[in-house]
């Protein structure tokens, strides 16, 4: 099916299940049913290899906006991601009340910049949104990323309840779950995690990022945490995964809260292959991705490499 075919039945899709089903099922601390038939697609807004770059650059500054800027430039430049009058939704990681400074959530320097950068392609529209944990409001207001995004051009979009489709997943744990449509009914999807210690994961950064576009009961894929993040990484493919290590959270994560938890890094990746990125980006918490089980089952499943390095690697250590 083609993504604007796609795109328009997805639509009439959300709209009747708004009319048949009501409020309140849809958030991931309520109940919810299941809507038949749910929408069957896999959304893969990659872009075609080109061996003229690397898959992975990481770059390192204490000027935020230039370490994107360089590690955007070393992996193609945002030409290669975005085209003109191209729908971008980007996702970073809000999903906590927490300031920046805290890193729980990703850098709103970094969000704003992402955002000129899309415009600047020509994108007709950027989007910025997340499923928090905490309340969204607040999560938006306090991290500083709605206020950040807006300045920068972006719609920034809070979800309510008919902003979700029912979807089918197809995966070993993941089948029919609700889905946050901004992350299906989009040209292209640019990954914004953060770099963090998570006390059920062990870590985590883009693959895990993505448990932010689902609605539902969350919790109840708690007990199966490595297996949903690979099922997510299968169904939902970025164009670019954006690395925040510019303050890594080394424990008490996902939330975290105390300063003395995070250290200082100043460093981006910008990355294609969202295993080479998660496996470079677990350095920073002393962790090696062959210890990670979502890591190693991701790349059996043929997601990615977790030698980055052999993957095309690129460092600017300034």
């Amino acid at each position: 099916m083609k993504r604007r075919e796609f795109i328009k039945r997805a639509s009439q899709a959300t709209g009747l299940a708004a009319v048949c089903v009501g409020g309140g099922w849809f958030f991931h601390d309520r109940e919810w049913f299941k809507y038949e038939p749910p929408i069957v697609h896999k959304p893969d807004f990659q872009i075609a290899p080109d061996n003229a770059y690397p898959q992975i650059s990481l770059s390192r500054n204490q000027d935020h906006v230039l370490a994107l800027r360089d590690a955007l430039d070393a992996v193609g430049g945002i030409a290669r991601f975005v085209r003109a009058g191209e729908r971008v939704t980007v996702k970073p990681n809000v999903g906590w009340d927490r300031t920046a400074a805290q890193a729980a959530n990703t850098s709103p320097v970094l969000v704003g910049e992402m955002v000129r950068q899309c415009l600047d392609a020509g994108a007709a529209e950027v989007i910025v949104t997340d499923v928090t944990c905490n309340e969204a409001r607040r999560c938006f207001l306090r991290s500083g990323i709605k206020e950040a995004a807006e300045k920068a051009g972006a719609k920034v979009i809070l979800a309510v309840e008919d902003d979700y489709l029912v979807m089918d997943l197809k995966g070993r744990l993941l089948t029919s779950w609700p889905v946050l449509r901004h992350f299906v009914e989009t040209d292209r999807l640019i990954n914004m995690p953060i770099v963090k210690h998570h006390s059920l994961s062990m870590c985590t950064v883009g693959m895990k990022n993505l448990y932010g576009i689902l609605g539902g009961r969350r919790n109840q894929l708690h007990q199966e945490i490595d297996q949903s993040i690979v099922d997510l990484a299968m169904f939902s493919r970025p164009t670019l995964t954006v690395v925040d290590a510019t303050r890594v959270l080394m424990r008490g994560g996902p939330q975290g809260g105390s300063l003395d938890d995070v250290n200082i890094e100043h460093s981006v990746i910008c990355a294609t292959d969202q295993v080479a990125a998660d496996a470079r980006a677990v350095e920073f918490l002393g962790l090696a991705a062959a210890d990670v089980a979502h890591i190693v089952q991701a790349e059996k499943a043929g997601l990615g490499l977790i030698d980055y390095r052999a993957a095309g690697y690129k460092e600017n250590l300034g």
